[in-house]
């Protein structure tokens, strides 16, 4: 990085759902000589490693929940967290653009650049716009978003929010356009589950009891990579061996585009990252969106791909292991199908999507 080049500072935080679209965004702007600095929460700390930022600023910053006491209080950590962005970084710093991703990190970030009078540009992940993103985007420079939609924004949030996609990282989007190979009518299957970079138990729990009541013969060629929590790994470790099913499993997986162009299928939930990689990437796939989302921002994500034919989606309070077994046997059963469900989700992927939110901050910084 050029000490001379212009600097944005990005604030993200919270998930991986916010830290990797936000990084993917920090290397295409790096490649076109800008430098960055990343202003984000304690929360971070282990997704941030390999985040790109010549600086990185601490910001404080509370998610709103409770009562009034509650508030009042997280009110006055977000009031520090415009004090410490201001001073700390925006005035010292002296970035061309600020460009925020969403999640509470974001808004002492964005307020305190507002306040200073610089451009600022906020990018939503999701086909919901969050509520950091609602309370931001009236006073905002630009609006980018990643899905056609943008419920629960305003009417004229929406007429001025420019679709760029949602940026993933290069490994995955070196996948785009390699195709996707179904599987032989006596070779292995291969299935993916994931439930995001905090896991999930549902997908933990109800997946191994699925495959354990799959024919002995579909159990006998299935090879099974699986995401799951910490605390249910051994018994599904032990639900597979019983099945005859080979079974990888961890809590989290590095190499993630490895496993993306490994699978014949995917199970998942449908953060807004996973639903844009898996477009990326060309994959058939069974979704999950996560119950307890309070704008149900999973589930208009996960619209994206079922719409297009790519992916079979089951609400989390119906969803039994009875049924995943079922759908699981009916796709791997039939390649023809797995094959235009792949093409159907690389048909609505946009790999350039850091490079269509790049040109959007260049063109917010000018």
């Amino acid at each position: 990085m050029t000490e001379s080049g212009p600097l944005a500072v990005i604030a993200a935080g919270g998930t991986g759902g916010h830290l990797f679209p936000a990084q993917a965004l920090a290397e295409a702007l790096i490649t076109r000589g800008w430098r960055i600095a990343l202003a984000t929460d304690k929360r971070t700390e282990g997704l941030a490693e390999t985040f790109p930022a010549e600086r990185r600023i601490a910001i404080a910053s509370a998610t709103f929940a409770g009562g009034p006491a509650a508030r009042l209080k997280q009110s006055f950590a977000i009031l520090r967290g415009v004090a410490e962005a201001r001073a700390a970084a925006l005035k010292v710093l002296g970035p061309r653009v600020v460009v925020g991703f969403g999640g509470y990190p974001s808004i002492p970030t964005l307020i305190a650049a507002r306040t200073l009078r610089l451009r600022t540009v906020i990018h939503e992940a999701n086909a919901v716009m969050g509520r950091a993103n609602r309370l931001l985007a009236p006073g905002v420079t630009e609006v980018a978003c990643a899905f056609p939609t943008l419920m629960k924004a305003s009417k004229s949030v929406r007429a001025r929010a420019v679709v760029v996609g949602n940026p993933v990282r290069p490994a995955i989007r070196a996948l785009a356009g390699q195709g996707y190979a179904p599987p032989t009518l006596d070779g292995p299957l291969r299935l993916f589950v994931t439930g995001g970079s905090q896991g999930a138990r549902v997908l933990s729990e109800t997946v191994p009891r699925a495959i354990a009541l799959l024919p002995a013969a579909l159990c006998a060629r299935l090879e099974v990579v699986q995401q799951t929590r910490p605390e249910t790994l051994e018994a599904a470790e032990a639900v597979y061996r019983e099945a005859g099913v080979k079974a990888e499993l961890a809590p989290f997986f590095a190499d993630i585009a490895t496993r993306w162009s490994w699978a014949h299928l995917v199970v998942s939930r449908s953060g807004a990252s996973t639903v844009s990689e898996i477009a990326v990437v060309g994959r058939p796939s069974i979704l999950v969106p996560l119950g307890v989302a309070l704008d149900d921002d999973q589930g208009q994500n996960a619209r994206l791909l079922s719409e297009a034919g790519a992916a079979m989606v089951f609400r989390e309070k119906d969803l039994t292991a009875e049924m995943l077994s079922r759908s699981i046997a009916e796709l791997l059963g039939d390649p023809e199908r797995l094959a235009r469900m792949a093409a159907a989700a690389a048909a609505v992927a946009k790999p350039d999507a850091a490079e269509r939110l790049a040109d959007l901050v260049e063109r917010a910084a000018a």
